[in-house]
């Protein structure tokens, strides 16, 4: 059966209605799963390992039956773990029906048919009795239903449910317990991906300051957590002001209460500075002695030798609401409030205990400003660039003229404020979002830059008062795009406003164009790379269904991972291997190529990384990939405000010397102007 899917087409703005097969969602979401990156996780699988086998043994030293429970079950992994270990049955639940199907036949093919059932609920519809879905009440509860925040993913009323209905009292619980630490810091990189700085513009009048609205200055921002690799975020790009210090703690085998609550801890800074950012993570004890355990901490708080890639568990950034300065040794309160699925901080001076208790408000955080609904975190740290915006400054007083009608195309830009400043006569700006009214406002240029609300294919002359455009400008940034081609949006719009623009228009920037690289991998490769077995079991069936999912389609497509976070080595030159010329209107035609890329240094080849370069004006460019390539050893610094396209191969060479490298890499890459997609095939 085939089903009807309507989607806006992030490059070219249609609106589409695409049919596709009924199982397309599905497919979907196991090819972009992460249950390889959670298989090749050794040091989480080792430790539930380690305290399965000592929950099992301290029931059965109780003269007790081990009855356990798996909650979120997946592969069925934890289930049989326990099966091995002694345990005299298992339920395993698990809600996806395709993940719950495939664990039965993981279960079976491993032996495990007589001691596992395999429920496919959500743990909250499970039944226990004669009839129901579990004999009994389990005395041993293990999960995984952790994500980077530990509650995200609804941890905690999945746990208060269960010991209310499905486990006994005084069960076991793997992890026994998890406890969330934090540490204060001020970081001008990471708090400028929370507040706009302002930007200062020298025009001939004299220098130009843009400033943000009062209400973005007081925003406490969105709730949602960001979670970063912060073991990639050097040392250097953050100050330290206090000590590491334990936030909560949840004990899993005792009752758990997901209402909202909130949790304080008295902190003496150690540095005096702003205090603008809390950097959290947790850990896990698999026993109630804390020797079994799994942490998450970060490169500065344990050694290196311990140190476990994974992707699935990071660590946690959280934005103050305000930056507050802080003196050495002068004492204050953090406050964690949370709700069932998320966690959001205060910081208050040191008054009276009850003046402070009284200052707690458990609310959610809300966005008030509509900046933070506008703009992601990258996106602010983009628009705080200054090396950036800077180029786009000296390209614009490169193409403007005191008579240039000026008409921008970009989802949430300073580029009108800029054009502005730097002597425009008339400036236009296709945006509908009520923020940039009070953006304008603030910087007294409500009647200086107009907006117009409407789509770029229904511009008319009455809303440019009949006059051309000299000037047509863009980053371009759109915020629908997710690959770094999406973008190309640009130049579908200035295709659909032809008819506005003077015989002579100036288009910035000018043109674009794709770029590639071969890279090898650190540990991004881990998502896509099949497990086999794991702790001894055959988990076969679920690198076939990821196979299978990604066969699907996402096989044979590049996906966005933001490199900065992901270290990898070049295998070869970067290489530019299509152009599209903004001065021109998007053809009828497709454009294609066809090549091959020398490999130049030895290692896996694990995929191929693409990536944007925009040609605003006479040798000025910006670059959406690599900032910087190291000859030697090929390591690469990344544009830290985009995400890189990435495209796995399906197969991986490895090559130890020159000499046994493959010369190179073929390529065919095909740009349909009709879809605005890229299909690309890579040989090795």
């Amino acid at each position: 059966m085939k089903t009807f899917c309507g989607r806006a087409n992030p490059t070219t703005g249609a609106m589409e209605w695409l049919e596709e097969d009924e199982n397309y969602d599905y497919h979907q979401e196991i090819a972009r799963s992460r249950y390889a990156d959670m298989l090749h996780d050794k040091d989480r699988n080792v430790k539930y390992y380690q305290g399965i086998r000592a929950a099992v043994s301290r029931v059965k030293e109780r003269g007790e039956k081990a009855i356990v429970l798996d909650i979120g079950t997946g592969t069925g992994l934890l289930s049989m773990m326990a099966a091995s270990a002694g345990a005299d049955f298992c339920y395993a639940i698990e809600v996806f029906k395709p993940m719950a199907n495939a664990a039965v036949k993981i279960v079976e093919k491993n032996g495990f048919c007589d001691k596992i059932k395999v429920i496919n609920k959500h743990s909250t519809e499970v039944t226990v009795g004669p009839d129901g879905d579990m004999q009994c009440r389990a005395n041993i509860l293990v999960t995984e239903l952790f994500d980077t925040e530990l509650i995200g993913e609804g941890a905690l009323p999945t746990y208060e449910h269960a010991h209310k209905y499905l486990v006994q009292e005084g069960c076991e619980a793997v992890p026994h317990r998890a406890t969330v630490y934090v540490q204060l810091v001020e970081s001008k990189r990471m708090w400028s991906w929370n507040k706009l700085f302002p930007v200062h513009v020298e025009a001939e009048d004299g220098e130009k300051i843009i400033v943000s609205p009062s209400e973005m200055e007081n925003c406490p921002g969105v709730p949602s957590v960001c979670d970063i690799q912060l073991n990639q975020m050097p040392s250097s790009d953050f100050t330290i002001l206090s000590d590491v210090v334990t936030m909560f703690s949840v004990d899993f085998s005792k009752p758990v209460r997901s209402a909202s609550t909130y949790y304080r801890v008295q902190l003496e800074p150690v540095k005096s500075g702003k205090a603008q950012i809390v950097l959290s993570w947790w850990d896990i004890d698999m026993d109630p002695s804390g020797m079994i355990n799994c942490t998450m901490a970060p490169y500065w708080v344990k050694s290196t030798s311990a140190f476990q890639w994974r992707d699935h568990w990071m660590q946690c950034v959280y934005f103050l609401p305000n930056e507050e300065p802080v003196l050495q040794g002068e004492k204050v309160y953090l406050t964690a409030c949370r709700d069932e699925y998320s966690v959001w901080y205060k910081l208050q001076k040191a008054r009276g205990e009850e003046e402070n208790k009284a200052n707690v408000r458990v609310e959610s955080p809300v966005c008030r400003c509509q900046a933070h609904l506008l703009w992601n975190r990258p996106r602010f740290g983009e628009l705080n660039d200054q090396n950036r915006t800077r180029q786009y400054i000296e390209s614009l007083m490169k193409v403007l003229k005191t008579d240039s009608v000026c008409l921008c195309i970009s989802d949430g830009s300073l580029l009108p404020v800029l054009a502005h400043y730097l002597g425009a006569k008339q400036v236009q700006y296709f945006f509908l979002c009520f923020f940039f009214f009070k953006f304008f406002k603030a910087n007294h240029l409500e009647d200086k830059i107009k907006i117009i609300e409407a789509r770029p294919e229904l511009l008319t002359s009455s809303h440019l008062e009949d006059k051309k455009i000299s000037v047509l400008v863009g980053e371009p940034f759109f915020t629908t795009s997710l690959l770094p081609w999406h973008n190309l949006y640009f130049w579908y719009a200035r295709t659909a406003v032809t008819s506005h623009l003077t015989n002579n228009v100036t288009v910035l920037p000018q043109s674009a164009s794709l770029h590639m690289m071969i890279v090898e991998f650190q540990d991004l490769w881990r998502i896509r790379s099949p497990c086999g077995t794991c702790e001894g079991f055959d988990v076969q069936t679920m690198d076939d269904m990821i196979k299978n999912s990604l066969n699907f389609r996402e096989s044979k497509e590049a996906e966005p991972h933001p490199l900065w976070e992901y270290p990898c080595k070049s295998l070869s030159d970067p290489q530019e291997v299509l152009t599209f010329d903004f001065r021109k209107t998007v053809p009828q035609h497709c454009l294609s190529t066809e090549g091959s890329v020398n490999l130049s240094r030895k290692g896996k080849s694990h995929g191929a990384v693409l990536w944007m370069e925009y040609h605003l004006a006479a040798d000025i460019s910006v670059s959406t990939g690599p900032i910087q390539i190291s000859n030697e050893k090929g390591n690469c610094e990344w544009n830290p405000h985009c995400k890189q396209a990435v495209y796995f191969f399906s197969s991986v060479i490895e090559s130890e010397t020159l000499s046994d490298l493959p010369s190179a890499v073929t390529y065919a890459i095909n740009f349909n102007t009709k879809t605005g997609e890229i299909a690309m095939d890579f040989q090795l």
